[in-house]
C-alpha cells in the first residue's frame, strides 16, 4: 500500500520477451457448479512456497523499475503460463508496458512583478513549469461540474489560473456540489488536486497555482525528504503535456492578487509572472502483469482482480524492504485464486463473465500502474468491467484491533454498489464466515485508506470495488516485513472470501449494480 497518493504523474518501460503463445481457449459452456471445490485448491502450503520466493532478498524489495521488479514480473507471468491461462492483451505479452519517468526534482524559482519567491519555502512544484505571463486569472475553488463551475464565461486557454481549495456551501451549511453535510470528492486532499488539474487541462490552462493549506504542509514534508535523499519522482511521460501544478502560501497568492480575500467570482490580474523551474528526467522501464480466462456466456463483461506488484526496494543502510505482507501476500493470493478459477475451467466450468488478474506496478510510486490500466490503456472497456476486487496486505493482523483474529478490514464495498456490499456479506456468510470490518470504510477515516490502493482508480472512474486489507503493523514499510510473520491460515481464508465473491459476480444472471456514482 502507498503511504500518500502522489500528486500527477509522469514515463517509459521495458522491452521483454514476454509473450503468452497460448490463444485464448475454446469457450465451453458454463454449469453452476459449486466452488467450494475450487476454493480448496487455494492452500497454505502452496500460498507459503509462493511467498517464501516472492518475498525473498533474491527479489530486492520489488521496487519499480528495478531488476528485482523484473524477477517479480517474470515470476507471476512464468505461473500464468504454467497454468495454461493466457495473456490479457491481443498480442499475447502478459507485460503491459507502464510508460514512466523519474524526474528529479526542479530547481529555480518564480517572480511576481520582480519579486522573487523561493521553492521550498513560497511555493511547492515536482515538475518544470517555465514562461513569462503578464496576467493571472483567479478561477476560484478551480470547479468545473456539471452543478457548478467556476470556469463560466472564463477564457483560460494558455493562461496561468490560481484557485483555491474547498468548495461551495449553501446557506443550510450543507455542500452545494454533495447537497448534504459531508464534502464532493472536489473537497478529498488528493482526489480534489488532480480534479482540478483535469478541469484546467480540459480548458487549456497553462499551469495551475493552488492555495491549499492542508496539501502545502502534506507535500512540502514529502519534498523536504526528495531533496534530503537526492532520489527523483516517478510519473508518466506525457504528463508533461499537462498544466503545470504548484502548490502556493497565502502570502505568494497575495503578492500576484492584492485583493485575494475579497474576491467573488472569476477575476484576471495584469501582473508579471517570471517561471524558471527546469529538471532532468530518466525512463523507468517497467510493467503490469495481465492475464485473463474468457467467460463463457458473458465474455465481454469483466471482474478484475488486482494487487500490486512491487514495493519500496532497498534502504539506504542496505536492508531488503521484502514486503511479504505489503503486497506479496496479495500477489500470491491472485495466484492462488487464478489456479483455482483454471481448475474449474478444466473441469467444464468456465466462469459466466470473463475474470481478470491484473498484476500492477509503481502503486508504491502513487498507484501508477493501476492509473495506467484505467486512465490511458484499459485492455478491457471499463464500461464492461462490472467490479473490481483489490488485494492489498492480507496476510498479517493489526495489532491495534481488538477481537476475533479470523477478520478482513473491507473498504469501498458499498460506495458505488449496494448489490455488491449485499452480495460480498451472502459469501461471507455461505463460505468463510470470517468477521468483515468496516472500520476504515468510513468517510471521515483520517488514514484515508480507500484513496490509497488501486482499487481507487476504478472507484473514480465507476467501477464497483471491494478492497481486502488487514490493517497495517509495525513492520509495514520497514525491513521486517518478511514472510515468517504471515499468518498462512488467515491467508488463505481471506484468499478464499475474494475467490468466492469473485466467483459469485463473474457467475450471475445479473451484473453488479451501481446504484451510487462517485461525484
Amino acid at each position: 500500500m502507498t503511504k500518500y497518493l502522489l500528486l500527477t504523474g509522469l514515463l517509459c518501460v521495458a522491452a521483454c520477451n514476454s509473450t503468452s503463445k497460448t490463444a485464448s481457449a475454446p469457450v465451453a459452456q458454463t454449469s453452476m457448479a459449486d466452488p467450494v471445490t475450487y476454493a480448496a485448491t487455494i492452500t497454505e502450503s502452496e500460498l507459503k512456497d509462493h511467498l517464501y520466493t516472492y518475498a525473498s532478498d533474491e527479489f530486492e524489495g520489488r521496487e519499480t523499475g528495478t531488476e528485482g521488479q523484473k524477477k517479480a514480473v517474470n515470476y507471476l507471468r512464468q505461473h500464468y503460463m504454467d497454468l495454461g491461462i493466457p495473456a490479457a492483451q491481443e498480442n499475447g505479452d502478459y507485460f503491459q508496458k507502464v510508460p514512466l519517468e523519474m524526474a528529479k526534482l526542479p530547481k529555480g524559482s518564480i517572480k511576481v512583478s520582480g519579486k522573487e519567491f523561493t521553492l521550498g519555502e513560497d511555493f511547492i512544484a515536482f515538475y518544470p513549469f517555465e514562461g513569462e505571463f503578464d496576467e493571472v486569472v483567479y478561477a476560484g475553488y478551480g470547479i468545473d461540474d456539471e452543478k457548478y463551475s467556476d470556469y463560466q464565461g472564463l477564457d483560460v486557454k494558455g493562461k496561468v489560473i490560481l484557485a483555491r481549495s474547498g468548495e461551495p456551501m449553501l446557506e443550510d451549511g450543507n455542500y452545494l456540489l454533495s447537497g448534504n453535510n459531508k464534502p464532493s470528492s472536489w473537497g478529498n486532499m488528493s482526489e480534489g488536486i488532480e480534479k482540478r488539474v483535469d478541469a484546467a487541462q480540459s480548458r487549456g490552462a497553462r499551469a495551475v497555482l493552488l492555495i491549499d493549506e492542508d496539501n502545502f504542509k502534506r507535500y512540502l514534508r514529502y519534498y523536504e525528504r526528495m531533496k534530503d535523499s537526492d532520489r527523483g519522482r516517478l510519473g508518466f511521460a506525457d504528463d508533461k503535456e499537462n498544466p503545470s501544478l504548484v502548490l502556493v502560501s497565502e502570502d505568494m497568492a497575495k503578492a500576484i492578487f492584492p485583493k485575494l480575500e475579497s474576491l467573488k467570482g472569476s477575476y484576471t490580474e495584469e501582473v508579471e509572472l517570471f517561471a524558471n523551474l527546469q529538471n532532468s528526467n530518466e525512463p523507468i522501464p517497467t510493467e503490469n502483469v495481465v492475464a485473463y480466462i474468457k467467460g463463457s456466456e458473458k465474455p465481454d463483461e469483466y471482474i478484475v482482480i488486482s494487487s500490486h506488484l512491487d514495493h519500496i526496494g532497498v534502504s539506504r543502510d542496505g536492508s531488503i524492504n521484502n514486503g511479504a505482507d505489503d503486497d506479496g501476500s496479495g500477489s500470491v493470493a491472485m495466484l492462488e485464486i487464478a489456479e483455482a478459477f483454471q481448475k474449474a475451467v478444466e473441469a467444464g466450468n468456465r466462469p459466466k463473465r470473463s475474470v481478470v488478474f491484473l498484476h500492477v506496478t509503481g502503486e508504491e510510486k502513487g498507484l501508477l500502474g493501476s492509473r495506467y490500466y484505467t486512465d490511458y490503456e484499459p485492455i478491457f472497456p471499463l464500461e464492461k468491467t462490472v467490479a473490481n476486487l483489490n488485494i492489498d496486505m492480507i496476510g498479517r493482523i493489526d495489532p491495534k484491533r481488538e477481537g476475533d483474529r479470523n477478520y478482513i478490514y473491507l473498504i469501498g464495498s458499498d460506495k458505488l454498489s449496494s448489490d455488491l456490499h449485499r452480495l460480498s456479506e451472502e459469501i461471507n456468510d455461505r463460505y468463510t464466515k470470517i468477521t468483515l470490518d468496516y472500520t476504515y470504510n468510513d468517510e471521515n477515516d483520517p488514514n484515508r485508506f480507500y484513496y490509497r490502493s488501486d482499487h481507487y482508480n476504478f472507484a473514480k472512474n465507476n467501477v464497483p470495488i471491494i478492497f481486502y486489507f488487514n490493517g497495517t503493523h509495525a513492520d509495514y514499510h520497514r525491513p521486517g516485513d518478511t514472510p515468517d510473520k504471515i499468518n498462512y491460515d488467515l491467508l488463505t481464508n481471506r484468499a478464499r472470501l475474494v475467490f468466492h465473491t469473485a466467483w459469485a459476480v463473474a457467475n450471475r444472471d445479473q451484473r453488479v449494480m451501481v446504484d451510487k456514482l462517485s461525484k
